[in-house]
């Protein structure tokens, strides 16, 4: 699996020191809070232009924000290589995820705990990225919800069987355990946060959760 460490609960008063501890990591996570669409505010854009100045890293950005068609071109313009939104909170997910592509990026959608995944069908044949939010986003440190892995199996399989070929990332609550857990159901991509923060050597940890 691919490891896209989020930095939300790194020191941000040592900001360039702690991406460079992360530095093994091919992807870079980056969560985009409103207050509005979840209960906490993050950053802007600004912070993925700032980011782009000392890391080479494939740019995860995860648009956790009400009107995302109002605010997604800034984020491209600051380097994402990537732009997840929710599906939950677009009023035409179609037309934005195409007018990504048309930029020349991935696009990602993604759907909260209680969202049935299958809101997304439409949408797989167009995606680059399904996101599973294996916890109720608007901060870290929460439990993994067990419910998350039908929703990968579910992915897998409409994968498969249409030769579809979009990632499925989940974030939230991983760590080694549940790591192995979802990547037995078919994940490609792990968002971990506190995780890897709380460790001294995160780059040994980021190996560690790349090869369970």
């Amino acid at each position: 699996m691919i490891c896209s460490p989020s930095f939300l609960s790194c020191d941000f008063q040592k900001l360039e020191s702690e991406i460079l501890s992360i530095n093994e990591a091919k992807w870079l996570h980056f969560d985009v809070m409103d207050g509005k669409f979840v209960p906490n505010s993050t950053y802007n854009d600004s912070m993925v232009e700032r980011i782009k100045k000392i890391s080479n890293q494939f740019f995860d950005v995860h648009l956790m924000i009400e009107k995302p068609e109002d605010f997604v071109n800034g984020y491209i313009e600051a380097g994402a290589d990537l732009v997840t939104f929710h599906y939950e909170a677009s009023n035409n997910p179609v037309d934005l995820v195409r007018f990504i592509k048309s930029k020349g990026i991935l696009a990602g959608i993604s759907v909260k705990p209680n969202t049935d995944v299958k809101v997304l069908d439409e949408l797989l044949p167009l995606i680059d990225l399904v996101l599973i939010m294996s916890v109720e986003p608007g901060k870290g440190g929460q439990k993994f919800i067990p419910d998350s892995l039908e929703k990968i199996k579910y992915l897998k399989n409409k994968r498969s069987q249409y030769n579809y070929d979009y990632l499925i990332e989940v974030d939230g609550g991983i760590n080694l355990e549940t790591a192995k857990r979802v990547k037995l159901a078919g994940c490609d991509v792990i968002v971990v946060g506190s995780f890897i923060f709380n460790q001294n050597n995160r780059n040994k940890v980021i190996e560690e959760l790349e090869n369970v």
